[in-house]
């Protein structure tokens, strides 16, 4: 890993527009700063709606910047014209939740992993070379480019997605919830196929989840999002498994474990994380009331 950082976020502000006249707009992320280092993978965790998927759309141009900098490799990327946009997709890409909504069920695998290349000058037979290679770099059959996305299982369609990602040999990619909608043991081997991938090619990645387990399986570091703001980060190791903000500790509490005894003293904690907060909060409003 490099000193410099490959994607570097500073102070973000993004606020959504209300709707209806003199309506206010919805703040969803407040002053909000991340780093990324070159083949490093930085998770961002927390519930829905705390901000985490609107700072991945934020760096991909898909959410509206208020204030602040996202800067790649130095060059902030907040305002691109769509032209600009389009020429940096060769550096950061995408891996959605749901790979069969992103994938035409009318083009075959091949058309759909060459698609990009095509697009960008390669010819034919180059780029059907390069399909093969992604699918072997995915650890798909080779015939797997003749057929249809509904041939496939959910976790093979997230590798075809994962492929296509790869196809322009991008610096950074933004995971959002990439294993959300998959069994656990799937969940598991398309986790170490990212890391086997990160080894061998050098991405980066900016990790998306709500699951504390899924981050701190394939995570450096990890930044927790809570309403907006990152309210804790650090080590991967640290942050999810002995995390010093109450919210993550919420967190670490949801996941389940396999021992009854440890799974009841959980949700006890839980529960008394979760009414300390609520006080908080009662206090905090109470308070700006009276101001």
């Amino acid at each position: 890993m490099t000193a410099e950082p490959l994607l570097d976020v500073r102070d973000l502000d993004v606020v959504y527009p209300g709707k209806g006249f003199r309506a206010s707009g919805f703040r969803a992320l407040n002053g909000v700063s991340l780093d990324i280092l070159e083949n490093e993978t930085v998770g961002l965790v927390g519930e829905s709606g705390s901000g985490k998927t609107t700072l991945g759309r934020a760096v991909l141009g898909l959410a509206p910047v208020t204030a602040g900098r996202i800067e790649y490799r130095g060059r902030d990327i907040a305002h691109l014209s769509r032209r600009e946009r389009r020429a940096l997709s060769s550096e950061i890409q995408v891996v959605f939740q749901d790979p069969y909504s992103s994938l035409s069920p009318a083009m075959t695998i091949e058309q759909i992993l060459a698609e990009p290349l095509t697009a960008g000058g390669t010819e034919g037979k180059t780029a059907r070379a390069r399909v093969a290679g992604l699918l072997d770099a995915v650890h798909l059959p080779a015939d797997a480019g003749s057929r249809l996305p509904r041939e496939f299982s959910g976790g093979q369609r997230q590798r075809i997605a994962i492929a296509r990602a790869l196809a322009l040999d991008p610096k950074l990619i933004i995971c959002d919830e990439p294993v959300s909608a998959l069994d656990l043991s799937t969940q598991a081997r398309v986790l170490d196929l990212f890391i086997e991938i990160q080894e061998r090619n050098g991405v980066a990645y900016l990790f998306i989840s709500h699951d504390l387990a899924v981050v701190r399986h394939i995570s450096h570091r990890v930044a927790v999002m809570y309403r907006g703001e990152i309210v804790e980060s650090g080590d991967g190791d640290q942050v999810t498994a002995h995390p010093d903000h109450p919210y993550t500790q919420r967190l670490l509490m949801a996941a389940p474990v396999p021992d009854p005894d440890r799974q009841e003293q959980r949700r006890a904690d839980r529960h008394r994380l979760l009414a300390a907060q609520a006080e908080a909060d009662e206090q905090a409003g109470a308070a700006i009331g009276i101001g």
